[in-house]
């Protein structure tokens, strides 16, 4: 039991994560591909007609599962902070930096395609409701988390400063959750929920989860090649780095 325990540290050193992120990769794409292809497939062509919205509603296979993933991404980015901050672990701080760009771009998407969604149920493009206005704050916040990364050039103090940005930006999430609860807001509700039964058919909700899964799927992927090019970039005086290139020459 000690020695699987003391395997598993080992990889939180780059030297020994880099090589594991890389056989991983392949696989979570293909992931990707396969639960976004039959999620949009049963999403866009074989889930029935919404009653109330028409067919306008299908933008909802793109604009929750990006929502979901945008603030998921947010508290695994602090996660990962939080743990280089406290431990001053070296992948930690990559890690975080690495998920920044995907949980931004899914926190623009959720912004788009709830725009695009509005317009033809509200009858505008935006408005100030609550939870609009929180997930347009965790763009912002993604947005600043890598801008402040970017001005300090120090690494480890780089990653520090913001972990200590995206710990106090993990307020936000519980706020873009619940605002449809604690404020009167033109967003709907959930229509899917761990405590209730789903208010919605069972071939839409399983086109909604698969396009979640292969927004997942999509994200790891992305993350892992990000964060080996992360390691490259930080690491690239020590003689594994070296060892590494020398051997692709």
């Amino acid at each position: 039991m000690t020695d699987r325990v003391i395997n598993w540290f080992k990889y939180a050193s780059p030297q020994t994560f880099y090589p594991l992120a890389g056989k991983l990769i392949p696989w979570f794409w293909a992931l990707a591909a396969l639960f976004g292809i039959a999620g949009l497939v049963i999403g866009f062509l074989i889930a029935p007609t919404d009653a109330q919205q028409g067919e306008g509603y299908r933008i909802i296979f793109l604009h929750v599962p990006a929502s979901w993933m945008s603030m998921f991404l947010y508290l695994v980015m602090a996660f990962w902070a939080g743990i280089g901050l406290a431990f001053n672990i070296r992948l930690s701080g990559m890690m975080a930096s690495a998920l920044a760009p995907t949980g931004a771009l899914f926190a623009f998407l959720s912004l788009w395609t709830g725009a695009l969604w509005g317009k033809p149920m509200w009858g505008t493009w935006w408005v100030w409701d609550a939870r609009l206005t929180s997930e347009l704050i965790l763009l912002f916040l993604y947005i600043g988390f890598i801008a402040l990364q970017a001005a300090i050039d120090d690494p480890r103090r780089a990653d520090k400063a913001g972990a200590i940005l995206a710990l106090v930006g993990v307020v936000n999430i519980p706020i873009i959750y619940f605002s449809v609860k604690w404020w009167n807001t033109l967003h709907q509700g959930a229509s899917v929920s761990l405590t209730k039964a789903p208010s919605m058919a069972a071939m839409m909700l399983w086109g909604m989860l698969l396009c979640a899964l292969g927004c997942w799927m999509y994200s790891i992927a992305v993350g892992l090649m990000r964060v080996r090019a992360i390691m490259l970039e930080r690491e690239r005086h020590t003689d594994w780095v070296r060892e590494l290139l020398a051997g692709k020459e």
